[in-house]
């Protein structure tokens, strides 16, 4: 057994070191979002919700991610504490201001619906996963899978998926069956990074 003293004591993060990191999982999120959109596809979460309501009134996903979390705010505050719910709400309007802005940076002409689905989920999983280390959550379904993790141990990414399946069974009728299989692909490879690395013990820092 590796001895105790082997490990640096845990020191928390600094604010400027929350706001970097947030700031980045924020900016993985908007580009996650923007290849999933190009390719059509959905997947779980509020981003998945976002990007199903994007389809059917022709708004960003970016900006419709902020407004279904509004009412989830008040609740991270509550349960997680004021300064999680603040820099939750920070971190949703940062996604929303990101999603606004980068494609007037960066125009996609063609994605691969299967490179859209593993990769871009893969780096809103990593977004989620950074926000998550540094005391916030990208509001909703996150929020409470991030509660009942701190409360009750369960872990975040299962929960999660829980909710992502019937998120999932809701874009049915707005999907093609491929479409669909890629949409589940891309919700299984957020959950996979959130499973694999946001667990207790795997990581010492706050």
């Amino acid at each position: 057994m590796t001895p105790t003293h082997a490990f640096p004591a845990a020191r928390p993060h600094n604010l400027a070191e929350d706001g970097y990191a947030i700031a980045l999982g924020c900016a993985f999120i908007a580009m996650g979002l923007m290849l999933l959109k190009q390719a059509n596809l959905v997947t779980g979460g509020m981003a998945g919700i976002a990007l199903l309501l994007s389809y059917l009134i022709h708004w960003s996903p970016a900006t419709l991610f902020l407004l279904i979390n509004i009412p989830f705010f008040l609740f991270a505050g509550r349960a997680m504490g004021a300064a999680f719910g603040l820099k939750t709400l920070f971190a949703n309007i940062a996604i929303m201001g990101l999603g606004t802005m980068m494609p007037l940076a960066l125009e996609l002409a063609r994605v691969s619906p299967l490179f859209a689905a593993l990769f871009g989920g893969s780096i809103i999983g990593f977004g989620i996963l950074a926000i998550a280390r540094h005391g916030a959550g990208v509001g909703g379904l996150g929020v409470i899978a991030l509660t009942l993790q701190k409360t009750r141990g369960w872990n975040a990414g299962r929960t999660q998926m829980i909710g992502d399946a019937i998120i999932l069974a809701a874009s049915l009728p707005l999907l093609s069956a491929d479409r669909f299989a890629l949409s589940v692909l891309s919700a299984a490879a957020i959950n996979a990074v959130l499973i694999v690395n946001h667990r207790p013990g795997r990581y010492i820092g706050h």
